[in-house]
């Protein structure tokens, strides 16, 4: 009698992949932060196209990326190509102009970025070009600005499907776009084009997500092409170090890994320049902790998740990345609010 064959063991899921955004590393020259990231044993950057980092309005844009793309595969990095520069098309409008903008010039000017983007991460080989849409302007009525960004994202659509590269859009805090319904809403306006895809912010989702980032993970899983990660609390729009704040990142982690996503999850920490190095370095080995503890019980559905357990931290090699914080959570009705005047103010956005 012939016995019976064991069903083969089925794979799980493949690794998480780990990286860090250029604009938490502010203050090094790219060429230092690339070497930093990859001694460190990240496995990509989340390139922000600024000023000081390849800066996509400098002449010889395509040699200097070239230049950069030998680095990447010479450290072993891959990259997400980011555009969430503060003041890279105006030096004194952060985040401006945007694709809401009333003069059609100014939401071409935003959109030139984008299209450079585009060309950038094409060249780079990158996973994905990031985008947001933009506060909503003074005068402005809501329908006038859902078709300027319609308009404005479609020329910047056609080429990240020439270029085969998703146009990952992220729902921000305060913007237009805020939530992942925004981002259902404008996939349906634009007929659901197979390049737009979503950049989920983990902190964002704890900040204003009706469900926990777990579940968000899983809602969001066909459209997920770049995720940032970082700690926050509910109601409350500010950047924090791992361990600050409320987010429950075993079983974020887990959710993101069973969704088969395999492209980076890069650390966003934009506020945190002036301790970049201290933060990319304490950063990685509590991600890994988090994504290797067993998850013993998920939170139900529409519950929004808890901070991770004190013994979680305590296991995590330097887990208190920052002092603790003075400020006290927002209960989950209240208006997301920004950072305390006491820090460096970022307004409604990174």
């Amino acid at each position: 009698m012939t016995p019976a064959t064991e069903p083969a063991e089925q794979p799980g899921p493949a690794p998480l992949r780990f990286g860090y955004g250029t604009n938490g590393l502010a203050d090094l020259r790219l060429d230092d932060a690339l070497a930093l990231l990859a001694d460190l044993g990240y496995d990509g950057v989340g390139l922000t196209l600024d000023h000081m980092h390849l800066d996509p309005l400098a002449p010889d844009l395509a040699a200097r990326t070239r230049q950069v793309g030998r680095r990447l595969a010479a450290l072993g990095l891959e990259a997400t190509v980011e555009t969430g520069a503060r003041y890279v098309l105006d030096p004194r409008r952060k985040h401006g102009p945007s694709l809401l903008d009333p003069d059609p010039a100014d939401r071409s000017r935003r959109a030139d970025l984008l299209l450079r983007a585009v060309r950038v991460a094409s060249d780079l080989g990158a996973h994905a070009v990031h985008c947001f849409s933009g506060t909503l302007p003074p005068g402005t009525d809501q329908a006038t600005a859902w078709n300027r960004l319609a308009e404005a994202l479609t020329p910047v659509l056609e080429a990240a499907t020439a270029a085969d590269i998703p146009l990952a859009v992220e729902p921000e805090p305060g913007h237009l776009l805020a939530t992942l319904a925004d981002f259902h809403h404008l996939r349906h306006a634009l007929g659901d084009p197979t390049h737009l895809g979503l950049t989920l912010d983990i902190g964002h989702c704890q900040c204003l997500e009706p469900l926990p980032p777990a579940d968000c993970i899983r809602a969001a899983a066909p459209w997920l092409r770049h995720v940032q990660i970082e700690d926050m609390r509910r109601g409350h729009h500010e950047h924090l170090p791992f361990g600050d704040g409320e987010v429950d990142f075993p079983a974020v982690l887990a959710a993101l890994a069973a969704t088969g996503y395999n492209a980076l999850t890069v650390v966003e920490l934009p506020r945190h320049s002036h301790a970049g190095p201290h933060y990319a370095e304490t950063s990685l080995p509590f991600l890994r902790t988090a994504a290797a503890r067993p998850i013993s019980s998920a939170p139900l559905s529409g519950q929004m998740s808890s901070a991770p357990t004190s013994a979680f931290l305590d296991a995590v090699p330097s887990a208190r990345l920052s002092p603790p914080s003075p400020l006290a959570a927002a209960p989950s009705s209240s208006p997301i609010t920004a950072p305390e005047p006491s820090a460096p103010t970022e307004g409604t956005t990174a």
